[in-house]
C-alpha cells in the first residue's frame, strides 16, 4: 500500500489546516490587519505546507527507496523524488 493511501487522515488533516491558515490569510487581509499580523500568518503557512511536504517525502524515500529491493526501480524513485525537491527549493 502505498504511503500517500496509508497515511490519508493524517495528510488531509495537514491539509485542512493548511486551507484554514489560508483562510485566515484572507480574512486578515480583508479586515486591512497589520503587517506583522500578516507576516507571521503567512510564515504559518509556509511552514504548514513544509511539513506537509515533508511528511510526504519522508514517507516516499522509505517506502519506495529504502524498502524497495530492485536496484533499477529504487534509482528511479529517488530521481524522481529528487527532482520534486529541487523544483520545491527554487
Amino acid at each position: 500500500m502505498a504511503h500517500t493511501i496509508r497515511d490519508k487522515a493524517r495528510l488531509q488533516a495537514r491539509v485542512r489546516r493548511i486551507q484554514g491558515q489560508a483562510a485566515a490569510l484572507e480574512r486578515q487581509l480583508d479586515a486591512e490587519a497589520d503587517c506583522n499580523a500578516v507576516l507571521q500568518q503567512i510564515a504559518a503557512i509556509r511552514g504548514a505546507v513544509n511539513g506537509l511536504m515533508m511528511a510526504v517525502v519522508e514517507g516516499h524515500l522509505t517506502d519506495h527507496v529504502v524498502k524497495e529491493s530492485h536496484e533499477a526501480r529504487r534509482q528511479q524513485d529517488l530521481e524522481a523524488v529528487m527532482r520534486v525537491i529541487k523544483s520545491y527549493l527554487k
